[in-house]
């Protein structure tokens, strides 16, 4: 039997930064991942033609740039070869009628750009990140704190005595706000709103969700203040740097090597179970980067310590929409219409029909049916890392994010769905109406497809099994499983029932995003002796 400190389910980047944040402090820690690679969703291929780069899952890290873990590590990491390049121009909406809008890192050319869509919405951007910004501590908190703590208590206690009972009412009322109430009040021009609303879509809600204002916010003050950074070379390289760090303090990262069971012993994990039936000690903490259905109904699921209530719950756990990956290797760049330059400079456009046309596609898949007419999340890394690709060629990683598990129809009426699976003639099928409608507005973009990679719903689940159903983001992040209500209700923290075992990962809070926050506040628990021995909820 190997004996460690900690041992690590899953090397997803919750798992890495944890993992890296033990070893420094002298643990022996261990990382088992069943795919062959180390990283999770942080995969960089050369997925359609030689030489271009694509990330293939997750492609983009300002969460990650801007989370404690980062501000603690980043110098460890650019010590093993990690480089952030980023733009001025993080993001842009194109819409119909060719028209666009595009959103900075410059306050001031956001005020200017709004202004030009219409007289006051300059003005309004203004006031409200001004306004938000004065809350940022507290907002940012709320999503980088363990909450049921003592530190999540006073962190809102604090704030509550800043704020006064009128402030607090107003700041509660925002948390729970949906981003159509916020935009519609806010901002006159339906451009402004088209640009904005997309971005709920990347923190797994609908512009009509409770929530949605709130998280809305907090994306567009994080892009204004920090853009859309991306490592040089690809993704996998913040892996492979946590990895190396890990490594040189003395940690072990296996791949190919699948957890079947938590061990454990007088109500505690003492470690885990190999598929192949090899055992690993854990003399102090399991970490386990999985779903709540994959820790209680799988690797406890022979265990006899978990309360059959736990059980029920993680059993109603729900996964929400899904999600699908286009990558195409392009001989040249996109002929954006317009040929407003900054289009090439711009890390992510979203081609959509603005707010009322994002709704109405997640609607759309939360009934079943393939959206007539999709978001379509257009990423240009070759607009930040240029070497991502051979010189004067271009890669457009798109995402699609409003899309049904299981499709029981086709919003359109032209697509025929079977019996609800996404069989690879469904995908290319779907695949194709994606590219006809960018297409119709970038003349040149089919004559350069050099190579094109398609990955449904359900080819994302079998790179990754915390991908249920193809949802990118570990679980519906609707209000009831958000925050104080993540993973499951009565367990708002990421120490579980079993003393010495923790729960981190997309599925646990702050929830989805690459920004390795769960692992980094299981770590920091960790390191000040909380929670090792068996928890108030046995």
């Amino acid at each position: 039997m190997a004996r460690f400190d900690a041992v690590f389910v899953g090397s997803g980047i919750n798992s890495l930064v944890g993992a890296a944040l033990l070893a420094k402090a002298g643990w022996r820690v261990c990382v088992l991942e069943r795919s062959g690679w180390i990283g999770g969703n942080l995969l960089t291929r050369e997925l359609t033609a030689p030489g271009f780069r694509h990330d293939v899952l997750s492609g983009w890290h300002p969460l990650f740039t801007g989370s404690p873990a980062y501000a603690e590590l980043g110098g460890d990491l650019a010590a093993r070869g990690l480089q952030y390049l980023n733009t001025e121009h993080p993001t842009a909406a194109l819409f119909p009628d060719g028209s666009a809008a595009f959103l900075s890192t410059s306050a001031e050319g956001n005020r200017e750009e709004f202004e030009r869509l219409h007289p006051g919405d300059g003005e309004a951007w203004g006031g409200f990140t001004a306004e938000f910004s004065r809350q940022a501590e507290l907002a940012f908190g709320l999503l980088g704190t363990e909450l049921w703590s003592m530190t999540g208590l006073g962190l809102v206690g604090g704030w509550l005595r800043r704020l006064g009972r009128e402030g607090s009412l107003e700041f509660g009322a925002r948390l729970l706000s949906s981003a159509r109430g916020w935009l519609e009040q806010a901002f006159r021009s339906e451009q402004v709103r088209g640009l904005l609303a997309p971005w709920v879509l990347h923190t797994g809600l609908g512009p009509d969700a409770a929530g949605s204002g709130f998280m809305l916010q907090v994306i567009g003050l994080a892009l204004q203040m920090g853009g859309m950074p991306v490592p040089r070379g690809g993704g996998q390289r913040l892996a492979d740097a946590l990895a190396s760090l890990i490594e040189d303090h003395g940690g072990r990262l296996e791949t190919d090597t699948e957890v079947s069971q938590v061990l454990l012993r007088d109500g505690q994990a003492v470690g885990v179970r190999t598929a192949e039936g090899r055992e690993v000690d854990a003399e102090r903490a399991v970490l386990c980067s999985v779903t709540p259905t994959q820790l209680y109904l799988g690797l406890l699921s022979e265990q006899n310590g978990v309360a059959p209530s736990v059980v029920e719950k993680a059993g109603k756990f729900r996964y929400g929409r899904a999600d699908m990956q286009i990558h195409l290797a392009l001989s040249e760049p996109p002929h954006w219409p317009g040929g407003d330059p900054r289009f090439l400079e711009t890390a992510m456009v979203h081609v959509c029909g603005g707010l009322d046309a994002v709704s109405r596609a997640v609607n759309e898949a939360d009934r079943g049916l393939l959206p007539a007419e999709g978001t379509i999340v257009v990423g240009q890394p070759m607009a930040v890392d240029p070497a991502r690709g051979p010189e004067g060629s271009w890669i457009l990683w798109i995402q699609l994010q409003e899309l049904p598990a299981r499709p029981r129809g086709d919003a359109a009426g032209e697509l025929d769905c079977g019996d609800g699976v996404w069989t690879e003639a469904l995908r290319e099928a779907y695949a194709d109406r994606i590219v006809q409608r960018l297409a119709a507005q970038i003349p040149n973009l089919e004559p350069s497809i050099l190579g094109r990679a398609v990955l449904s719903p359900a080819d994302l689940e079998r790179l990754n099994v915390n991908l249920v159903g193809g949802d990118p983001y570990g679980g519906a992040c609707t209000l009831d499983q958000n925050l104080l209500w993540r993973p499951l209700p009565g367990l708002p923290h990421h120490h579980t029932p079993i003393g010495r075992l923790y729960h981190i990962g997309a599925s646990t809070h702050p929830g989805p995003g690459l920004h390795g926050t769960s692992g980094y506040l299981a770590a920091k628990q960790l390191l000040r002796g909380e929670w090792l021995g068996p928890t108030w909820g046995r």
